[in-house]
């Protein structure tokens, strides 16, 4: 071991990654037993190994690089896991909290700055802007909790992009006003930047990833792709004349229509960075807290005192006017009070730029910065106390929302039983058993119990090991999308007295069959087995055709017969396709007869749907083709159809599986038989 060198700080990089890994791990786990959050218990364990604490490791490169990808990453899951059906919904009240949440740090901020710690006018307006940004350093617990979709943190998270952006705006003219760079070009360079900048990342990263997701199926690429873009769009930011953090938050609204909260990818990257990226964040934060601040002398402690009240006292002011202003709860109240405290990335930016800013010297020839060193003693303080309080007050709050949001859903289902969901998969193709399974974990809903089993069938002896190495990627695709998938394998005399037999002996509500991308739906559908199940069950049947990956699906064009509402399971039947479009966050367009359509608008009032739904007039079976002028290459077809003998069955929908082989082949087709009795 004599080649080993053990002097402080640590020097191996294999024995530093192992220490940071470990603490990782235990640290959250040793002080949950004192009811201190995770990313408390982070931060502390980064200031004791420290270099002003153990002096265990150094805030070297790696830390730092790590960090900033921790730090990305929360902004980026930010922007990606925000609803945006409720952003675009709650958009305004973002926008007021927004300014509440700039406006208020800014004005108390210059006022103390300014007349009570006797700082120059700049100085005094660049400390405000360390006050109104904020970083979502408390995220992951809401996250945890579950409550990412509440209106608060919807709001508070679009907020936190105006007042960020306004914030380090404000940076950026300042120290350009020091350095006598602000003029018209300075305005006009900034103004064109953002513009471009904006375009590249909200317009063109959305169209250039839907092409790269149809023709890129491999996991790993797509996960690799989406880092990518990730730190592209935060280098344009920069380029932009912006901090980084914007640029992921905003690759994050670009693709969040592009990655479904349900899917295998989304697993991926939530796994990844809540294992790795965030944690060494929060230990990097942690290191940089300096313990001889306390001993230093009282300025130090006087200055750092008056910025942690200030924007403390100023973020709580900013929530209280909103929660007026709106009538929020207690709970949301304190969930927008305490995302929005967090002082860390942006203050840290702004206070590092304002203390390497040097205005002039004195008479002793000592250099006088525009921040000087008690204020960058000082924000470290402030952003260890405020982030501690951020993390105690979200920690609070997710837990009450979370509980209500349980205990609302306990008391609707006190009144009505709750629903069990027991979706059956038969598979027989190992090319789309991926598809099937993604596409059938966009069914499971919080509010009801979602089962998924994938079934194969042997008809002989010889099948068996093949049978069983289908079933075994069934399993694996289930738990890429977090989802438990139960493996049933039978010998029958046929495929589709399996099926049928399968679906009696499991209780399944839903039955969701496939087709490889190349078969034909006129090969398909009118096939023996096929028929049979459709014939010989009543329940839900969804025949799913992929042209391409389903979370590039711009539009589900939805077809409806007339007098479909009469079937027993229409409303489940609409309800299902209610979540496919909440999760892939794509607009729904109904054909449909006028009647029909009434009935449709009324169904989806009481699901709360807050996506664009159009309707078209669709009087006559016979104009079915007529949909086509709506239809894209991006867009999902479904199409209603209906069994034998049933009230909306219409002897024209025997033409139905030619006319999608020759005129949808190109296009994912959805075919839905609704529930009969």
């Amino acid at each position: 071991m004599h080649h080993i060198d053990f002097s402080l700080p640590l020097q191996n990089p294999v024995l530093i990654f192992s220490i940071v890994l470990f603490i990782i791990l235990f640290a959250p786990i040793l002080l949950s037993k004192l009811r201190i959050p995770p990313i408390i218990g982070l931060i502390m364990a980064g200031a004791i190994i420290g270099p002003y604490g153990l002096n265990l490791l150094r805030r070297d490169s790696s830390i730092v690089l790590f960090g900033t990808v921790g730090l990305l990453y929360i902004m980026f899951l930010a922007g990606l896991e925000i609803d945006m059906a409720d952003f675009k919904k709650n958009k305004y009240k973002s926008m007021l909290f927004g300014l509440f949440t700039f406006t208020v740090p800014m004005v108390l901020g210059i006022s103390i700055s300014y007349y009570f710690l006797q700082y120059s006018i700049n100085s005094s307006i660049l400390l405000a802007s360390m006050f109104a940004s904020h970083t979502l350093l408390a995220y992951p617990i809401v996250s945890r909790f579950g409550v990412t979709k509440n209106k608060a943190v919807n709001i508070t998270v679009g907020g936190t992009v105006i007042t960020d952006t306004l914030a380090l705006l404000v940076l950026a003219v300042i120290v350009g006003m020091e350095r006598g760079e602000v003029g018209q070009e300075f305005w006009i360079r900034l103004g064109v930047s953002l513009v471009i900048f904006a375009a590249i990342v909200l317009y063109l990263i959305p169209v250039v990833s839907r092409w790269f997701f149809k023709k890129q199926e491999n996991a790993v690429a797509q996960f690799i792709y989406v880092l990518g873009m990730v730190f592209l769009s935060a280098f344009l930011a920069e380029l932009a004349g912006m901090e980084a953090i914007i640029g992921a938050f905003l690759a994050g609204l670009a693709l969040n229509r592009i990655i479904p909260h349900t899917s295998a990818l989304m697993n991926r990257i939530e796994f990844v960075g809540e294992a790795l990226f965030i944690p060494f964040f929060l230990i990097g934060v942690g290191m940089l807290v300096d313990f001889r601040v306390f001993i230093s002398g009282v300025d130090a402690l006087y200055i750092a005192a008056i910025m942690t009240i200030t924007a403390t006292l100023s973020k709580f002011i900013a929530a209280y006017l909103t929660k007026l202003s709106f009538k929020f709860t207690r709970n949301e109240f304190l969930m927008m009070f305490g995302l929005s405290n967090a002082q860390a990335a942006a203050t840290l930016a702004a206070v590092l730029v304002g203390y390497n800013v040097i205005t002039g010297t004195t008479a002793e020839g000592e250099e006088i910065r525009l921040l000087g060193e008690d204020v960058l003693n000082g924000t470290i303080i402030m952003i260890l106390i405020t982030c501690t309080i951020s993390s105690m007050v979200v920690n609070k709050a997710a837990r009450e929302l979370a509980l209500l949001e349980d205990s609302e859903g306990e008391s609707a289902a006190s009144q009505q039983p709750r629903a069990i969901n027991r979706f059956l998969i038969p598979v027989s193709n190992a090319e789309t058993i991926d598809q099937l399974v993604g596409f059938s974990a966009l069914f499971k809903t919080k509010k009801e119990v979602t089962e998924f089993f994938a079934l194969n069938i042997q008809t002989d002896e010889e099948n068996g090991s093949r049978g069983m190495k289908l079933l075994e990627k069934a399993k694996k695709a289930g738990a890429a999308v977090d989802t438990n998938v139960r493996a049933i394998s039978r010998y029958d005399i046929n495929i589709a007295n399996g099926i049928v037999n399968s679906i009696k002996e499991n209780g399944i509500s839903d039955v969701v069959l496939g087709m490889h991308q190349k078969s034909s739906f006129a090969d398909t559908y009118v096939g023996d087995v096929l028929e049979n199940v459709i014939q010989k069950t009543g329940t839900t049947i969804f025949i799913y055709k992929p042209s391409q990956p389903i979370n590039t699906i711009k539009k589900m064009v939805v077809v409806v017969p007339e007098k479909a509402e009469y079937e027993t399971g229409f409303a489940k039947a609409l309800q299902r396709l209610h979540l496919i479009s909440k999760e892939l966050g794509c607009r729904m367009l109904f054909y449909s007869n006028g009647i029909t359509i009434e009935k449709i608008q009324i169904v989806l009032e009481g699901l709360d749907h807050n996506l664009p739904v159009i309707f078209q007039p669709l009087d006559e079976w016979e104009d079915f083709l007529i949909i086509s002028k709506d239809l894209g290459m991006d867009d999902l077809l479904v199409v209603v159809s209906a069994r034998k003998k049933t009230l909306s069955y219409n002897r024209l929908f025997d033409k139905l599986p030619k006319q999608l082989s020759k005129y949808f082949q190109e296009n994912n087709v959805l075919l839905v038989f609704p529930q009969q009795f």
